[in-house]
């Protein structure tokens, strides 16, 4: 058997002692704020994981919104030219029905100055003929 004199066993009772002092005034404060410690940056991890859903969403609404912005922007645009082009094809159109009106026009406007100017020629050759008679003649001839 196993003897204990009293110092061994006061040591002893001593050092169990101390172990539960130092549990009681050092190991579990300092446990508690590990642990303390330990939740704030738990609950800081979930705020931050929070904050990137939030802003993961925010960004997808963002992208979806520029997204159909371009698209409807897109559609304007074509729209815009579609109408632009049968703008001009009505312009175009209405200039070609146009065309054979002017030329009618013209034709009918370049055929009386024909026959305007057929009519001074004539008038003026009949009298350049009856002054070139008188002076052939050396008489008038009317």
């Amino acid at each position: 058997m196993v003897s204990l004199d009293y110092t061994t066993f006061f040591q002893m009772i001593n050092f169990i002692a101390l172990i539960f002092i130092l549990n009681a005034l050092l190991y579990k404060p300092i446990l508690g704020i590990i642990e303390k410690r330990q939740n704030q940056l738990q609950a800081s991890d979930a705020e931050i994981k929070n904050l990137r859903e939030t802003v993961d969403e925010k960004m997808a609404a963002y992208e979806e919104k520029l997204r159909l912005a371009k698209t409807q922007a897109l559609e304007q645009k074509n729209e815009i030219l579609k109408e632009g082009a049968e703008t001009a094809k009505g312009f175009i159109d209405a200039a070609r029905e146009e065309i054979p009106r002017i030329m009618a026009e013209f034709n009918e406007k370049l055929g009386k100055e024909l026959d305007d100017a057929r009519h001074i020629l004539t008038r003026q050759s009949q009298q350049i003929s009856i002054e070139i008679a008188e002076k052939v003649l050396g008489r008038s001839v009317q």
